[in-house]
């Protein structure tokens, strides 16, 4: 991912991941900025996820490394498996 990123940080997302982990990306982390109307980008994605994790996305950072999306994206995998069994839990 991180490779795929800093070949072509404009690609579709959904290259990456999948609509249900950009909905909950959405979610846990609204768009802010001066431009929110424009089309999110790969790039876009991979920082929520590095965000996640505490990585502050500051102007002058470097692009978030290969262990930093590895820890990050298996948080993003526990969020979906807890958004995924929720409804279980919670109807009762």
């Amino acid at each position: 991912m991180t490779m795929l990123n800093r070949a072509t940080p404009d690609a579709d997302p959904t290259v990456a991941i999948t609509p249900i982990e950009m909905k909950l990306l959405d979610h846990l982390l609204p768009k802010g900025g001066p431009s929110p109307s424009r089309a999110s980008t790969l790039s876009d994605y991979l920082t929520k996820i590095a965000r996640l994790g505490g990585y502050p996305d500051r102007a002058h950072d470097p692009p978030p490394g290969n262990t930093v999306m590895w820890l990050d994206l298996s948080r993003l995998i526990d969020i979906r498996i807890g958004a995924a069994i929720e409804p279980e839990f919670v109807d009762n």
